[in-house]
């Protein structure tokens, strides 16, 4: 039998596992608890950590996989287009990550208090940011706290002995990495093989990290963070770090796979999996919010297959993360992995529309890719769906009732804001709300959105 074409959904999680799977400690690893004095944080003092920020936001991931090869630099783009993305009705927008990377997206982290990065100088970024910021958007920041790639190498020429600011040795390094001689302690999370796993229980490195943290806050200006890879630490880890740091917004990826059934079809059933985003939350002591992993999974099933019921679970709620915690879940259809040039788990073409008629209707913080905004059409699309979401004060908590949830056709209404309310209806299923009750506000192919008449 040939394989499904939803077999390559979750492929993305796939490669991760096989390629992060945690090695059993060698038995002669050593606990290094080296203690240090506590953590000044005066200029945070009289902040409080936001992990929903107003419960209002939407949000723009402000760069895609290629952004760092932009003529004259990503940072000075982005501020050039700052009051177009508030006029279409951001409230905020995600950075790359910020400092001196080994890999040119940021992502393999060196230096940490080196700003200079193929996105573009110190000054550029802070400028960005300024900028941003002076067009009613905050600015959030691409934090990997996971693993650090070193600056130098031991005896045996193993890369584990930083330098910089932070000149670590090999203690900062979790015991059970298998590739980069670690004299930390176990890793509480999974394995990131490509560069040196942080041991969070070390109070040096806790420290450091809270500080740095704090710093990126005071010095460059960030109002939140979007956090890198949480599955390769405990999220008791990032409650340290978020109440260090007081952020305004914040978002962890803690990236899972979806339960199958045995021939490659989503399982109708996915509790479990957002479950566990749950428990990371919890974990995190409900200082941070989560991306969707369960409802994109789910989407994809939806429009690939046209099953629009999965839409809603056995109980009446939405599927994802989002039935389960709204406050705490940011929706999305891609990002600069799964979508961009990489394309892991690329949504479905012909769907994206529909899919942003559902995220930007429902409650939860919903985040838009970068690459949307580059066709004219869709980008006119997106610009009208935040208008309606706003009109109508929906937020990250507000109330929805599913309407229908059938094969070729999703229903359902959300409250917003002082009576106000959205409908709407995704599918190529026939669905008429009460013309006595509603007006339509926008449509497309397979999606309507109506308000309640006041």
């Amino acid at each position: 039998m040939s394989p499904t074409p939803t077999l390559a959904v979750d492929r993305l999680v796939r490669e991760i596992q096989q390629q992060h799977t945690a090695q059993q400690p060698a038995a002669d690893v050593q606990q290094n608890i080296v203690p240090l004095p506590a953590l000044a944080r005066k200029a945070l003092e009289k902040e409080v950590v936001k992990p929903e920020g107003t419960g209002e936001e939407i949000l723009l991931q402000g760069f895609n996989w290629d952004s760092w090869k932009q003529p004259g630099g990503w940072y000075n783009h982005v501020r050039s287009r700052a009051e177009e993305f508030g006029q279409l009705g951001f409230t905020a927008v995600w950075l790359p990550p910020p400092t001196q990377s080994v890999s040119k997206q940021g992502y393999m982290p060196g230096d940490l208090y080196n700003l200079d990065s193929e996105y573009g100088k110190e000054a550029d970024l802070i400028n960005c940011i300024r900028t941003l910021q002076g067009a009613g958007l905050k600015v959030i920041g691409d934090t990997v706290l996971n693993h650090r790639c070193a600056q130098h190498q031991d005896e045996h020429g193993v890369w584990n002995k930083y330098g910089g600011r932070l000149d670590w040795d090999s203690r900062a390094i979790v015991g059970d990495d298998p590739n980069f001689r670690g004299r930390g302690n176990r890793s509480s999370g999974e394995h990131f093989a490509a560069a040196p796993n942080i041991d969070h229980t070390q109070d040096f490195v806790k420290r450091d990290l809270q500080e740095w943290l704090a710093w990126l806050r005071t010095h460059a200006g960030f109002d939140g963070w979007r956090l890198d890879y949480v599955r390769g630490f405990a999220g008791s880890h990032v409650k340290d770090y978020m109440e260090a740091s007081c952020p305004q917004f914040a978002v962890g990826e803690y990236w899972d796979a979806l339960a199958y059934e045995w021939d490659g079809t989503p399982s109708p059933n996915q509790d479990a999996h957002r479950q566990r985003t749950v428990n990371w939350i919890k974990a995190a002591g409900g200082l941070s919010t989560a991306f969707d992993i369960t409802l994109k999974g789910i989407m994809h099933a939806v429009f690939e297959r046209c099953e629009y019921w999965r839409l809603r679970d056995g109980e009446g709620r939405p599927a994802g993360l989002l039935g389960f915690w709204p406050s705490r879940t940011v929706t999305f259809l891609e990002n600069h992995d799964t979508g961009s040039s990489q394309g892991h788990w690329r949504f479905p073409g012909h769907a994206v529309e529909q899919g942003y008629a559902y995220i930007l209707t429902h409650p939860g913080t919903p985040c838009v890719f970068w690459d949307h905004l580059a066709d004219q059409r869709l980008r006119d699309t997106i610009a009208r769906l935040i208008a309606a979401r706003r009109r109508a004060g929906i937020h990250c908590r507000s109330k929805i009732t599913i309407l229908r949830a059938e094969r070729d056709m999703y229903a359902a209404e959300v409250e917003g804001k002082e009576g106000k309310t959205l409908l709407m209806k995704i599918g190529p299923g026939d669905f008429s709300p009460d013309g006595s009750k509603w007006t339509i506000a926008d449509c497309g192919q397979n999606w309507g959105v109506w308000e309640r008449k006041q």
